[in-house]
């Protein structure tokens, strides 16, 4: 016994948890023993929405010191970082990096999805029972609720009995809302009507009084006073196919797709498709930083910010294009900057900050064609009219599509039973028809994972996106390069690795500069954050922590 326990020890303390167990009793400051826990004053999150892994690597020669290249030569980059589940879509990967988990437990299914409770298609952050706070439209009816888990925010502030102090900021309401978790002292997302930032009375009565001075500087006014023109050379971007291309989309009421891009009669709205949103955004976030004191009290504090513009551009012009090589070019400006004064206000290796991505983008259909790449949008109107029509001539089922989201089929359970079907027969018929359809790799019945003849790690991506509660009944899963869509702009959800091979890359307080290509997953931030911070890991964590960043 005496061995075994001998032998237990040993291995606690040379496996890789054990270091980070080593790391929870072992305190120094200044060489001498602590009676203080060590942490960083402030942790920072930050999420570039659509960033593909190697856009890190794709613009990095014309990237500065400071923005991207500082993030990977002064800290650690996890070269082969995936996203463990299906569908690939905004709202799932915020979730996903804060609480450590997947669909199947977290329960955000996309950024929206069909509620048999409801009856109608329900959004990811909308909740009815909140109030808009900052502007006078429904901006602001949004709220956590729909999240069924605990983020790594949250368990911050419970691990330091609320002292902790956590902000969301983001052009998106779920860009916010969801990485700063149920118990955050406050998020903020941009109101494209009003043109400012707005907030819910979940979190406040009235906006604070720096995001009010910040609402009446007018910056969406000023950033679309004038032409959104390349930052450097057009005819030096060659890591982008030419500017005019029939598949990108048009600003409204331009003429095409081109630069100089004409914002002076634009919307407010418009300023999320530019990449000033990102400029705005981290602009925000230092106010925010000041307004909350964030840093500068007894115990951590987290800042998650969330880069959303990236996403509309991406989606607008694709991933080839010039407008997206500006976009990266420019948020690396932003970036460093952003670091820059992280260190003047904080202290440079007082802070810790990762950056990630909540997904990846597919290549537009009309660009990977002309380079006989197979691939393209796929119409779920189509499709959904085509599986209607199959039901109503070979069952007599009237209208047997509820809704199709998400890549998943959700069955009208009344029209089934008033043509005295079941839902075995329904399945039975359907199933194999529908694999047969262009652009289909396979349709799976979402009730017998256990049979689908799928091969790892699709089969695992997919049980992992699955919510009983939430799912609908079939899982359609599209050739590689195919994606919801039309003939212009870019999308995602994919299993594929351009939907989900993002970038994670670590720096500042307890990182260790270097590189790894071990396999890790976008569910593992949220452990790893909780183990450098001793906090417990969110309720339904799935993720392990990353072992090699740590200095320790």
């Amino acid at each position: 016994m005496n061995r075994v326990k001998l032998l237990a020890g040993i291995l606690l303390f040379t496996s890789p948890l054990g270091i980070f167990a080593q790391r929870t009793v072992r305190t120094v400051s200044n060489n001498h023993a602590s009676s203080q826990l060590e942490r960083p004053k402030l942790v920072v999150g930050i999420v570039v929405d659509q960033m593909r892994w190697d856009f890190l690597y794709r613009y990095y020669d014309r990237y500065s010191t400071k923005g991207f290249k500082r993030l990977v030569n002064e800290g650690f980059t996890c070269e082969n970082t995936f996203i463990p589940y299906t569908p690939a879509i905004t709202a799932v990967g915020h979730s996903s990096v804060y609480t450590g988990s997947v669909p199947a437990l977290h329960g955000i299914m996309g950024n929206s999805w069909f509620s048999r409770e409801k009856n109608r298609t329900i959004y990811c952050v909308e909740d009815e029972s909140v109030q808009t706070v900052g502007s006078g439209t429904d901006a602001g009816q949004m709220s956590p609720k729909n999240l069924l888990a605990t983020t790594v925010t949250d368990e911050l502030r419970l691990a330091t009995n609320f002292r902790s102090k956590v902000v969301g900021i983001a052009i998106k309401d779920r860009g916010a809302i969801l990485p700063a978790g149920h118990s955050a002292n406050a998020a903020f997302w941009y109101d494209g009507k009003s043109g400012n930032f707005v907030s819910s009375s979940y979190y406040m009565k009235e906006l604070p009084a720096f995001a009010k001075k910040f609402n009446d500087e007018k910056w969406p006014e000023k950033y679309l006073s004038k032409p959104w023109n390349t930052l450097y050379p057009i005819d030096t971007y060659v890591q982008s196919a030419a500017d005019d291309q029939d598949f990108e989309g048009k600003f409204k009421g331009a003429d095409a797709a081109t630069f100089p891009h004409d914002l002076t009669k634009a919307s407010a709205g418009t300023l999320s498709s530019t990449p000033f949103g990102n400029s705005y955004t981290l602009e925000f976030a230092k106010r925010a930083l000041e307004g909350y004191a964030l840093g500068k009290g007894p115990v951590t504090d987290m800042l998650v910010v969330s880069l959303s513009s990236t996403d509309y551009v991406g989606h607008q012009f694709g991933p080839n294009s010039i407008e997206t090589e500006d976009t990266y070019l420019r948020l690396d400006k932003d970036l460093g900057a952003f670091f820059d004064y992280l260190d003047s206000e904080i202290g440079k290796g007082q802070y810790t900050v990762f950056l990630t991505a909540d997904h990846g983008v597919a290549h537009i259909g009309g660009f990977a064609n002309q380079h006989n790449i197979p691939g393209g949008g796929w119409s779920t109107g189509n499709f959904t009219r085509y599986v209607n029509n199959l039901a109503n001539e070979k069952l007599g089922i009237t209208k047997l599509v509820k809704s199709m989201t998400n890549y998943q089929v959700y069955f009208d359970y009344d029209a089934i039973s008033a043509a005295g079907k079941t839902m075995e027969e329904v399945k039975a018929l359907l199933v194999p028809e529908l694999r047969k359809y262009e652009g289909v790799a396979n349709v799976i019945d979402e009730e017998k994972w256990g049979d689908a003849p799928l091969v790892e790690p699709l089969k695992s991506m997919l049980m992992r996106g699955y919510n009983v509660q939430r799912s609908g009944d079939l899982m359609v899963i599209l050739n590689p390069g195919f994606y919801y869509g039309g003939s212009s702009g870019a999308s995602h959800g994919s299993w594929n690795p351009y939907d989900t091979h993002i970038p994670l890359v670590w720096m500042g307080w307890g990182i260790r500069k270097g590189a790894s290509n071990r396999t890790v997953h976008m569910t593992d931030i949220a452990p790893t954050v909780a183990a450098l911070l001793h906090i417990q890991m969110p309720n339904a964590c799935i993720g392990e922590p990353i072992i090699d960043i740590t200095n320790k």
